[in-house]
C-alpha cells in the first residue's frame, strides 16, 4: 500500500503546522540535499512544450529513494478558470521500485519554491536586510513573503503588480499576519530602498519586469519567474553586473534568466556554497543573483519532509496503487474469471 496525502490533508497539515514552520523545516531538508548534491542522479526536467503552456517531469535519485514530480505551467490558464501551474509527486523505493508516498504537489511546490528561495537568500543576500520588494502578487507572492520572514525576518514588503485585484489580494492574506505592506505605483517605486528583489511572473515571454538601472549594488535578486524557455523577466545587463547562482546549470541554460547568455557565461553552483567549495558574497556592494528555476532535488526534500511530517496521522491515508497477486509470477490471477464447474 502506498501512502497518499491529497489535496485536502495537505490544507490541513498546512493550517496544522503553519506555513513559516513548514518552510523553516523544509529549507533545511533542502540544505541537508543540497549539501549531498553529488550522490544524485541529475537531468533537466522532461518538458513536452505546446503554444498553451508547458507540461514536466522532473526525475532524481538518490539511489535509496526515487522521486519525480509531474508539473505544468499555463500561463492562460485563470482567465479560464483554471489555475497557472498544478503539481503532484512521488517517492519510491529504489530497493524494489515500489511506490511508498504519493501526495498533490501545487501547494508543496509554493511552499519548496518559497523554502529554496528563502534558503539562497539566507546566504547570499547581505546581513540584516530589512526590505524586499516583490514584482508580482500572484499564487506565489505570500508563500515567498512567508518564507523570507521565517528565515530572514523580514516583515517590510513593497508590492507592485499590473493588475490591482492581485496586490489586493496579496494585502488581504499579509496583513493580518502581521506584515508592513506598502503598495508601489510602479517597479522603480518597489525597489527604491530594497534590500531583495522578488520578481515573480506568469507571462510566458521574454519580458523586461527588471531593468538594469532598477538595480543598485548590494541587492540580492531572487528571479523566481523565468523557469521555461523563451520566458526571461530580467534585463540582460543585469547578468552582466551579477554573480549568478543557479540550481542546475544545464536546466537553468535552457530555462533560467542565463538563456539569455552565451553557454560559457560564468555561474556558480548554490550546492558548492553550502559546502564550501565556492564562494557566496564576497562584499557588500556585490550584485548577487538567485536564477531560480526550481530543480527535482528542491522536490525530492520537500516530498520527503512531508512525508516524515505526516506520517502516522490522520492526514495520511494509504492507496492500493500496485497490483500484488499473491503469487508475484501470476499477474493474471487478479483478472481471471472462475470458470463454472461441470
Amino acid at each position: 500500500m502506498t501512502q497518499f496525502v491529497d489535496v485536502s490533508s495537505m490544507a490541513h497539515w498546512i493550517q496544522r503546522d503553519g506555513v513559516e514552520n513548514i518552510i523553516g523545516g523544509m529549507a533545511k531538508y533542502i540544505e541537508d540535499d543540497f549539501k549531498r548534491w553529488e550522490s544524485f542522479d541529475k537531468i533537466p526536467r522532461v518538458a513536452s512544450h505546446t503554444p498553451f503552456g508547458v507540461i514536466e517531469l522532473m526525475p532524481t535519485s538518490d539511489h535509496e529513494i526515487y522521486s519525480f514530480k509531474y508539473v505544468n505551467g499555463h500561463p492562460s490558464n485563470p482567465a479560464r478558470g483554471f489555475q497557472t501551474v498544478t503539481a503532484f509527486g512521488l517517492l519510491a523505493d529504489v530497493d524494489n521500485g515500489y511506490p511508498v508516498f504519493l501526495a498533490e504537489m501545487t501547494l508543496l511546490t509554493a511552499l519548496r519554491t518559497a523554502a529554496a528561495s528563502a534558503l539562497v537568500a539566507k546566504y547570499l543576500a547581505r546581513p540584516n536586510s530589512k526590505r524586499m520588494a516583490m514584482i508580482g502578487a500572484g499564487s506565489q507572492s505570500e508563500f515567498q513573503a512567508l518564507g523570507f520572514r521565517a528565515l530572514l525576518g523580514i516583515e517590510d514588503i513593497t508590492i507592485y503588480d499590473i493588475e490591482p485585484a492581485s496586490i489586493e489580494k496579496f494585502r488581504r492574506n499579509m496583513e493580518p499576519l502581521g506584515f508592513n505592506i506598502r503598495v508601489a505605483e510602479s517597479v522603480d517605486d518597489a525597489v527604491l530602498d530594497a534590500d531583495i528583489i522578488t520578481t515573480c511572473t506568469a507571462d510566458k515571454a521574454q519580458n523586461t519586469i527588471l531593468s538594469d538601472h532598477q538595480v543598485k549594488p548590494g541587492v540580492h535578486l531572487n528571479a523566481v519567474g523565468g523557469d521555461c524557455p523563451g520566458k526571461t523577466e530580467l534585463d540582460g545587463a543585469i547578468l552582466d553586473r551579477s554573480t549568478v547562482f543557479v540550481e542546475f546549470p544545464p536546466q537553468t541554460r535552457i530555462e533560467g534568466e542565463i538563456q539569455q547568455k552565451d553557454e560559457d557565461f560564468p555561474v556558480t553552483e548554490f550546492w558548492q556554497v553550502l559546502t564550501g567549495a565556492a564562494t557566496g558574497r564576497s562584499s557588500d556592494e556585490e550584485i548577487t543573483l538567485f536564477d531560480s528555476v526550481g530543480f527535482a532535488i528542491s522536490d525530492f526534500s520537500a516530498l520527503r519532509y512531508c512525508s516524515d511530517a505526516t506520517k502516522d496521522s490522520d492526514l495520511q491515508q494509504f492507496i492500493d496503487l500496485v497490483a500484488e497477486p499473491e503469487d508475484p509470477r501470476d499477474l493474471f490471477s487478479l483478472v481471471k474469471v472462475n470458470s463454472p464447474v461441470g
